[in-house]
């Protein structure tokens, strides 16, 4: 699902105009972006937690050459469903794909 997907669906639920949904999502996503960007977690209920985590720098691997290099410490963003989406995902619905039989 893309971010106009997200905007399509909005609009057809709450009808307002596309530009409108729009402006919306934007700011939804801008103001999760600048809530992370200052190491606050932001957390939706029903759906889960997004949290900024810092990792320390370590030694590594370069895979093509196989030599050490340094892999520099870095900010990680995580997510942690809530209860509520882990159950909705492992929840078997009507509309779910159904799993390719082995052919004999």
């Amino acid at each position: 699902m893309t971010k106009a997907d997200i905007v399509e669906k909005l609009y057809e639920k709450v009808g307002f105009s596309k530009k409108d949904v729009s402006h919306v999502v934007e700011e939804i996503f801008e103001c999760i972006k600048t809530t992370l960007e200052t190491g606050d977690k932001v957390k939706i209920s029903g759906f889960g937690n997004f949290s900024v985590r810092q990792k320390r720098a370590r030694r590594g691997r370069n895979p093509q050459t196989g030599g050490e290099i340094t892999i520099e410490k870095r900010r990680v963003m995580t997510f942690k469903p809530s209860q509520l989406l882990k159950k909705a995902i492992n929840t078997p619905q009507s509309k779910a794909v159904p799993t390719p039989q082995p052919k004999a």
